[in-house]
């Protein structure tokens, strides 16, 4: 890992509003795990004792089925974090998460979370702003599984990738599979539909990255005008 605890935390929207005083209490309790491409890193239905947060790499939270069919339910970059409900409940994690390239995380302790929420309320605040931010996410994509076809599914994931990245670039590496593992189609369809995009100067896409070209026709694709 490159960046010290603290600089990752200060990139992590649950931390980044905190006080530096409480964001470098925090950076002292987090201990680093580093795991191999493919590597579990937690299980679906294991203790949920800990907050994750991504240093390095890209992680993918998945459910598998009986079949061992994967369902993403989201990819997560440097600066992510998963694990957070785990922070409020002593429930079991609800889905399996694996390093889709070498990966670096610090954990935190739901016991050491909690010491520091007692004696600072602005943590608490931030923890229930983020959440609330994840469950409007959750929303919008439910509505998007249920309401579109697969143009556009595939236009609104685009669309969200990018916001999340804060711009018009997606530089999370992204299949078509992984896209179709994340919509509920085939890889198939999705290569069709990116090749569309492309054609119509929707999309730009190269090795690195994907581009919003024309976001007010991706976003008609979309169905969000």
């Amino acid at each position: 890992m490159s960046l010290t605890p603290l600089e990752v935390l200060k990139k992590v929207p649950l931390f980044a509003t905190m006080r530096e005083g409480d964001i470098t209490a925090f950076a002292e309790l987090v201990r680093e795990r580093s795991y191999p491409k493919g590597s579990v890193i937690v299980f679906e239905d294991d203790p949920g004792d800990a907050l994750y947060l991504v240093a390095a790499g890209q992680v993918k939270v998945v459910l598998i089925g009986e079949d061992g069919r994967e369902v993403i339910l989201s990819v997560l970059a440097e600066g992510s974090f998963f694990g957070e409900m785990s922070l409020i409940d002593d429930q079991p994690r609800s889905a399996t998460v694996i390093a889709m390239t070498d990966a670096s995380v610090l954990v935190l302790r739901r016991e050491d979370f909690q010491a520091r929420l007692r004696s600072s309320p602005e943590v608490a605040i931030a923890l229930l702003r983020e959440l609330s931010r994840r469950l409007r996410r959750a929303d919008e994509k439910i509505g998007s599984l249920v309401l579109l076809d697969v143009n556009g599914r595939v236009a609104d994931l685009l669309l969200r990738l990018a916001d999340e990245e804060g711009g018009e670039e997606i530089t999370k590496k992204i299949t078509h599979h992984v896209i179709a593992q994340m919509i509920g189609s085939s890889r198939e369809t999705v290569s069709r539909t990116m090749r569309d995009f492309v054609e119509r100067g929707l999309i730009r896409v190269t090795r690195r990255e994907i581009a919003i070209a024309n976001r007010s026709l991706l976003e008609r694709a979309a169905g969000r005008s």
